[in-house]
């Protein structure tokens, strides 16, 4: 039984979630043969603030662009 974990930051909207859904379901379908009924998904959305990138926080690297 895949599970996905997916952690991303806000922003992302319900269709572009629907899509992610979809497509990573389909991956898991064409390459490992798996049925799309025992695929599971989660998308974890993270503050900004508490994502840190480049030895930075993600709102203040965005903000140094």
């Amino acid at each position: 039984m895949p599970y996905i974990n997916l952690q991303i930051t806000k922003g992302a909207s319900r269709d572009d979630k629907a899509r992610i859904v979809k497509e990573f379901t389909e991956t898991l379908v064409n390459v490992l043969g798996k049925k799309p009924e025992h695929i599971h998904i989660v998308i974890q959305e993270i503050e900004e603030e508490d994502w840190g990138f480049s030895g930075m926080l993600t709102d203040e690297y965005r903000k140094s662009r």
